[in-house]
């Protein structure tokens, strides 16, 4: 009789200690939704507004995120140090799924917008940072960040283009930014979750400073690059988590 209370507790406990490692990891889906204001991007056939009445029409769009953090109520991160390349055109690519977070209660999640000075300096790679997506200059100067294509009819460039090839990590022209987005209430991540982030292109070209297309509709170098860039740091925002 005792030898059987004693192993109906060690499968119970045993159970328990089961269930316990099976909800101690989640995995986490985060959606990057592309708007401009309230509106889904449309590329080459809708007309935008800017914030000085300027026409434009968008035609591609896409930038690097990496070191992906949820932020825990106590500050402790958990993180993901992989590069992935959002490309509108690609709808796959705006769905990430980020394995082995640990369960916990989250405040906030953060990545970085960019590509560090370690891997701009270790010449083209593999994967996301592949060349052939498009986003590399040359092996010395590495990695686009942020690309994004269009016309105005206020543009200042031949055939009225814009163009904003935005990239660069060292000072004083780092366009490597730190985004952190906090959620709107406390969130217990005990199984699987659903971040829904929005991504408001309206954002490039009016917070932090206007951007006048006359005056600036092509960077693709140093010039007027962290301006774009510090414009950019307010495109995202959390929708919502199920």
């Amino acid at each position: 009789m005792k030898k059987s209370v004693s192993i109906y507790k060690f499968m119970a406990t045993l159970s328990v200690a089961m269930l316990f490692c099976f909800n101690a990891w989640c995995k986490v889906t985060l959606y990057f939704d592309h708007y401009v204001k309230d509106r889904i991007i449309q590329f080459d056939t809708v007309n935008y507004i800017n914030e000085l009445g300027q026409l434009y029409t968008i035609t591609k769009f896409k930038y690097y995120i990496g070191n992906i953090s949820l932020i825990s109520k106590n500050g402790i991160t958990a993180i993901n140090k992989d590069y992935f390349l959002i490309n509108e055109e690609d709808s796959l690519s705006k769905v990430l799924h980020i394995n082995n977070i640990p369960a916990d209660s989250y405040t906030g999640i953060q990545f970085t917008l960019g590509v560090d000075s370690a891997d701009n300096c270790s010449g083209a790679q593999s994967g996301a940072l592949d060349p052939v997506n498009g986003m590399f200059w040359a092996w010395n100067t590495g990695y686009i960040f942020l690309k994004l294509e269009g016309k105005s009819p206020q543009s200042s460039s031949t055939g009225n283009m814009l163009e904003y090839h935005i990239g660069g990590y060292k000072i004083p022209h780092n366009c490597i930014r730190q985004i952190i987005l906090n959620f709107n209430v406390q969130s217990d991540f005990k199984e699987d979750k659903e971040i829904h982030i929005k991504v408001d292109i309206a954002e490039m070209f009016k917070s932090r400073q206007i951007i006048d297309f006359t005056k600036i509709s092509s960077v693709t170098d140093f010039h007027n690059a962290t301006l774009i860039a510090d414009n950019y740091m307010d495109m995202f925002s959390v929708i919502s988590i199920k």
